[in-house]
């Protein structure tokens, strides 16, 4: 039997996990092959493989479109969750299941830690908390992660590509590179992440984790930096969230740093800028 099973593969972070864990030993599913909102599909998969740790990458992630498809947001992130970590508990399986820093409001103006309290502002971050909440009532063995601002080497094809894929693309053609200044993320590299996901999935510690690389930024510092490590000339002009028509409420302050980690015998990850050098250098 397989010990690990990936679902979203083919995503950003999935595809990462992909290239680190055991092939010998992972079962990877895309999107395309297993939809999670088809519970019979979904009982049936796990049920065939029994894989002792299950890592759910999929998600609705497009932030603004889930304030129109409230349905189809609630199915992905919510429900087929709360049927996901029935089945796990059933076969006795551990859930690793990624959540987002957009449930929170942005009001507390420092990074948020696992003690805080959620309060999401659209949505999407109202679903995925109550994802979250799902995977921590019904399946004893969860490791619930949070995560800030993740970019990878396969962008998320939801969003057209990461942001790192978007701000180059704008950079290049010379289109105008307009970016927010007055929304605060912790830009979280999605190689790193899924490493420490497989680390932290063996310890059997489970519980709530945030885990996003060290330190913060503007969403506009983040993408001046971008552009700077690809030596590109291209001017990234500062705007307000208000200046964009955008469906859903962002948090205006939405870092995580966790107060976790450590007793899980890990350390906290690089800080963004050497994580976002690597990826630059690699591309």
């Amino acid at each position: 039997m397989p010990r690990f099973l990936v679902l979203g593969a083919g995503g950003q972070l999935g595809s990462e996990l992909v290239e680190i864990l055991p092939e010998g030993e992972t079962i990877t599913l895309t999107r395309e092959q297993l939809d999670i909102t088809d519970f019979v599909k979904v009982q049936d998969t796990l049920t065939k493989y029994r894989p002792h740790i299950v890592f759910n990458c999929t998600g609705f992630v497009r932030v603004d479109d889930a304030e129109e498809k409230v349905e189809e947001a609630w199915m992905v992130n919510a429900f087929a969750v709360l049927f996901l970590a029935k089945v796990c508990a059933e076969l006795g399986a551990t859930l690793v299941h990624i959540s987002t820093d957009y449930v929170f409001d942005g009001r507390k103006k420092s990074p948020y830690t696992e003690l805080d309290i959620p309060n999401p502002l659209s949505v999407y971050g109202t679903t995925k908390l109550m994802g979250e909440f799902f995977v921590r009532a019904y399946n004893p063995r969860h490791f619930v992660i949070r995560t800030a601002g993740l970019y990878g080497r396969k962008g998320s094809r939801a969003k057209g590509g990461s942001f790192v894929d978007r701000i180059l693309q704008k950079a290049r053609t010379g289109e105008p590179v307009r970016v927010v200044n007055d929304q605060i993320t912790s830009p979280t590299y999605a190689r790193d992440l899924a490493a420490h996901l497989v680390k932290l999935a063996e310890t059997e510690k489970f519980g709530l984790y945030h885990i996003a690389n060290r330190g913060y930024c503007s969403w506009h510092e983040f993408a001046s930096a971008i552009v700077q490590l690809a030596g590109l000339n291209a001017t990234v002009e500062p705007i307000t969230s208000d200046q964009i028509p955008l469906k859903a409420k962002r948090p205006a302050f939405s870092a995580l740093v966790s107060v976790r980690l450590l007793s899980a015998g890990l350390p906290p990850l690089r800080h963004w800028r050497e994580a976002l050098t690597e990826f630059m250098q690699g591309l």
